[in-house]
């Protein structure tokens, strides 16, 4: 009889610590959505700092003038009444389009 009862046993521990490593909830599952938080959490913070980036943007351009005759000058080729607009081309390098110019 003792030696039914310790097999119904062993029997049982073999099959709990095969759904606890394989089961469905088991040590692998938990690893995985461990790395699956982890890499989602790095991508979060690579967001965050992004979208900072681009809310600190978003407010200078919104109260400052300097921000706005930067973004002008660099990204449309503007130049201010007055000025001259000189561009230099290194040897060998292909001339790339003249930008607008404003009188």
């Amino acid at each position: 009889m003792l030696r039914y009862v310790a097999l119904i046993l062993i029997v049982l521990i073999i099959a709990l610590q095969v759904k606890l490593w394989a089961g469905q909830g088991g040590v692998a599952e938990v690893r995985l959505l461990e790395l699956r938080v982890a890499d989602q959490k790095a991508e979060n913070d690579k967001l965050k700092l992004r979208n900072d980036a681009l809310s600190a943007e978003v407010e200078d351009l919104k109260h400052g003038d300097e921000a706005i005759e930067e973004r002008a000058r660099s990204e449309l080729g503007l130049v201010k009444p007055g000025e001259t607009f000189y561009q230099v081309v290194e040897p060998g390098a292909s001339a790339p389009a003249a930008p607008a110019r404003k009188p």
